[in-house]
């Protein structure tokens, strides 16, 4: 019998060697995250191995799974270890190696597959691991599953089989998906783009796909380095739009296109070298599509931007759209419930449904979408396309560090605190409050349509601030001041990541 999982073991002591450690907080919302191996140990990802073929075998999936790792020096261990429990399991493992998030995905549907357990952090700085999972084509997992995965490992309550598992490795799945990917005519008009990778694995595909598209690819930080010596593969931190901006600048560029750490993301520069946040891009594209599918339906998770309701072009052309709870795994699941035709977040992660894409979030695939966009403006460049949006006033996303353990009991209180507020008529930043959303943490609606956003990170001991106003910076910045008042009163809050 595999032993219960322990959450205290000091590391290279004799139990850490011979016992499970897994940290209950590293099973987020739909992802698991841990510091490796402070927080887990190869023993408790066997543990988790061994638990996700024990849910698949309740939920009475056939238990087949995709795996794959991204560059880090030690993903491949950690996807061994997860193997190997999974095999204990009773699993079929379909293992395609080095990998994008992407690609794991794209090999459930190319191979027949039900399940998908991606080993990434992603984004996170190094010393973080991490495991993208799903049972449900084109699906990762929803909190409930989530949730009971982790009842399942820490309880130690995995079900009995009668057979051993299978191990089956793939060696081409990589040429098989790149292959997927350029089977569309390349482009016709002259783009040159500058593909920045910031050293994570989307360097290993990313400038083939789109050079072999007719893309003049510049590359930057493309060679594989699990140090990351540049900066972070996060399309959302300036280190990493800075860094592209001034290669678009220097190279004459018409674009940027920037991958996070395992490419199912890309961030977007202009060919003047103003980074166009993500939900502004989705906008766009929305617009773009929009055109071309009357009366679509998209979705936005709910710090975007809320040009997706006002925007004059998309009210033209019969869109609506739905805003939703923040996460890779909310976005593309409630896309795929509503039928909308492409769901978008503002972290960079898009979804397009069929018969756009197989609902699953891609970068490769967004960036192709924003160059098709580009080649069906003749005479336009990417600025004149932002430019042509209505104005606003838009932060960053700020995240204030707040430990996992207390983030959630942390936003209840901004949560309640602002619903009071609200419901005794009171004033924020000097307007009257007209709205508020909680479909995920807290989306503060002002009279002129400014709004601030307070919800705690799925996947981060941090929260997640994001504000923007429709009518001037000073609204933005009032209403930023407001909130981050309140914030400084909650001692669990730490310092930001970034401030405007």
């Amino acid at each position: 019998m595999f032993p219960k999982p322990r959450q205290d073991l000091v590391p290279n002591t004799l139990e850490f060697e011979r016992l499970p450690l897994v940290k209950a907080t590293g099973f987020r919302e739909y992802d698991a995250r841990w510091r490796y191996p402070e927080e887990i140990n190869l023993l408790g990802l066997e543990a988790v191995g061994l638990g996700l073929a024990t849910l698949m075998r309740e939920r009475g999936v056939p238990i087949r799974v995709v795996v794959g790792h991204d560059y880090r020096s030690y993903s491949a261990a950690v996807k061994a270890a997860l193997v190997t429990g999974l095999m204990a399991g009773g699993a079929e493992v379909h293992d395609i190696g080095l990998a994008l998030s992407p690609m794991a995905y794209f090999a459930q549907f190319e191979l027949g597959v039900e399940g998908v357990a991606m080993v990434t952090a992603s984004h996170n700085d190094n010393g973080w691991t991490g495991i993208k999972m799903g049972i449900e084509r084109p699906l990762t997992f929803s909190p409930e599953e989530m949730t009971a995965l982790k009842e399942i490992v820490l309880g130690a309550r995995f079900a009995s089989h009668n057979q051993g598992g299978r191990y089956i490795f793939v060696p081409d799945l990589p040429e098989r998906y790149l292959a997927d990917l350029l089977k569309r005519p390349k482009f016709l008009r002259p783009m040159k783009a500058v593909v920045s990778c910031g050293n994570g694995t989307a360097g290993a595909f990313a400038p083939r796909v789109l050079s072999e598209l007719g893309i003049d690819v510049v590359p930057l930080n493309c060679n594989l380095d699990h140090s990351f010596p540049a900066h972070n593969p996060n399309p959302e931190d300036l280190a990493m739009l800075d860094a592209t901006r001034d290669a678009v600048r220097a190279h004459g560029a018409d674009l940027g296109l920037a991958f996070d750490g395992d490419g199912d993301r890309c961030g977007v520069i202009d060919n003047e070298g103003n980074a166009i946040f993500a939900d502004k891009v989705g906008v766009m594209l929305a617009r773009d599509i929009a055109a071309r599918n009357k009366g679509a339906l998209f979705v936005a998770d709910v710090k975007s931007t809320g040009l997706f309701l006002t925007d004059p072009v998309l009210k033209e052309h019969g869109a609506k759209t739905a805003f939703w709870k923040t996460g890779h795994s909310y976005i593309k699941r409630y896309s795929h419930e509503t039928g909308a035709l492409v769901g978008f977040e503002k972290s960079g992660h898009f979804f397009f449904n069929p018969p756009l894409g197989r609902g699953y979030d891609d970068g490769l695939v967004a960036a192709l979408a924003v160059l098709d966009m580009l080649e069906r403006s003749p005479g336009k460049t990417l600025a004149d396309l932002e430019r042509e949006l209505p104005r606003t006033w838009q932060s960053p996303t700020m995240s204030p560090h707040c430990a996992d353990e207390v983030k959630y009991a942390v936003v209840d209180r901004i949560v309640d605190h602002f619903t009071k507020v609200a419901a005794n008529g009171g004033m924020l930043a000097g307007q009257k409050i007209r709205e508020l959303i909680t479909v995920n943490g807290i989306r503060v609606v002002l009279d002129d349509g400014t709004w601030g956003l307070v919800r705690a990170s799925s996947n981060k001991p941090e929260l997640v601030v994001v504000v923007e106003s429709p009518t001037s910076e000073a609204n933005m910045r009032a209403i930023f001041a407001a909130i981050d008042a309140e914030l400084a009163k909650q001692p669990e809050i730490g310092a930001y990541n970034q401030k405007i």
